[in-house]
Order: structure tokens, then sequence, then C-alpha cells
């Protein structure tokens, strides 16, 4: 897919001005609606922009041009460019923290530490853009200011965004290895917690259940004869 030429709409002027060509050409080399380029031939649109010549700049050349003028079926192409740029690529470092909040870093990184362990120190420097050393002296609690630290968000701070945080800790997450099978801490079934008491009600018959019941009524009246009987021999004493 061609691109589009520098600055598309002060392109298209100088076209809409300068040329014969078509609101559609213009429109499919500048990348815009022809509704757009009809706009800024009209006056309604574009006003106040100055129009580049694409001749000078070297996007394109008077012949194509004038094939153009010609034939309202040409498409205009972009020149070859002369000087090839080669694209930089961006290099991956630590996160740029302003001057006025470097001295916050080290209580983000403790909040950090205390709230996602499962955080690696990469991670870490990546959010707030810090080093290794001094992760490490805060975790050891060798960090010159440790006594002073105080936990704080990072994101309240504005050393991170929610969404990059939210993203290392969900990457920390899938990275972390997953509980042995012996180590996980799992509730019993109901099966297995009331499995005993349901075995003892069935070991009794109706005849042991009732011998049962009748013992303990015998054992609750025995118990008040013997109060009774206590009662009356101390009233026999004070006759």
């Amino acid at each position: 897919m061609q691109e589009a030429p520098l600055m598309p709409k002060a392109t298209a002027v100088w076209l809409v001005e300068n040329t014969a060509l078509s609101f559609d050409q213009i429109a499919e080399f500048c990348k815009l609606h022809p509704l757009e380029v009809k706009a800024v031939a009209d006056g309604d649109a574009a006003q106040g922009i100055k129009g580049m010549d694409p001749i000078q700049t070297g996007q394109l050349t008077r012949e194509e041009i004038e094939k153009g003028e010609k034939d309202n079926s040409h498409k205009l192409h972009l020149a070859d460019r002369k000087v090839r740029v080669p694209e930089q690529k961006s290099k991956r470092g630590p996160r740029y923290t302003p001057v006025s909040r470097r001295q916050d870093r080290p209580n983000a990184i403790l909040w950090l530490l205390r709230n996602h362990p499962e955080l690696k120190d990469s991670q870490i420097m990546r959010l707030v853009g810090t080093t290794k050393s001094t992760i490490q002296g805060i975790r050891d609690r060798t960090h010159w200011n440790a006594a002073s630290l105080s936990p704080l968000d990072p994101v309240t701070l504005g050393l991170c965004s929610q969404i990059d945080l939210d993203m290392e800790v969900r990457k920390a997450a899938k990275e972390k290895p997953a509980p042995a099978e012996g180590d996980r801490i799992t509730l019993l079934p109901a099966s297995v917690t009331t499995a005993p008491a349901q075995e003892e009600e069935q070991e009794l018959t109706p005849q042991e259940t009732k011998t049962k019941d009748d013992a303990d009524v015998s054992a609750v009246f025995a118990k008040l004869k013997q109060i009774g009987g206590g009662r009356r021999g101390e009233g026999d004493d004070e006759d």
C-alpha cells in the first residue's frame, strides 16, 4: 500500500491550486476523502494552510502530474526517495523517571516487594526505572535510608501506569510455577467429613437403641431417688 505524502492536506492544497488533477486523483494520492478535497477547493476546509509543493520536496515529479492531467484514471505515485534513512530501533532500557520523582522510587520499590513478591527484579526495574542493587538493598534492609522508607503505590506516585503494573503482575503470575499436588490445601468433601458420624449411627440396631434409652432413664430415676432419700434423712435428724 502506498504511503501518504508528507503534510497531506498542505499537499492537497497545492495540487488543487496549481494542477488540473481531479478530486479523486488528489484524494487517492494524499490519502484523503474526495469530499475533503472538494471542501479544500471550495474554501470550506484547510483555511490558513499554506500549500506545499510536492515537486520541490521530491515526492512527485512534473511528468507524473502531467500524466494525471491527461488521463483522469491515472493514479499518482510517490517518487522514489533519493536518500534512504535507516529506521532507528528503540533501545529498551530502564524507564526514565523525572528528577522530582526519583526520591520516591525506594518507597515504590518497597511497596512492590511487599504487595507483589512474585515480580522479578527486572520487572521492577522496568516499572520504576531503578537498578538491581537498589532493589536488593531495600529487600535486605541494607539501603542507606531503609529506616525511613514507607511503602507507597508507584501508580499513585506517577512512576508507572496501572496498565503497565497489571501487565507485569499477570506476566509474573503466568511464569510462577503451579504448586505441587501434595502442597495444595483443599477442603475435604462432605462424604468424608460426615462418614464417621453416619457409621456410628448405623452401628446401633433398633433393639440396642431402645436398651440404651432405658438405661439412661433408669440412671436418671436412680439419681432422683438418691437425692430424695438424702433429703428425708436430713429431716429425721432434725426431729
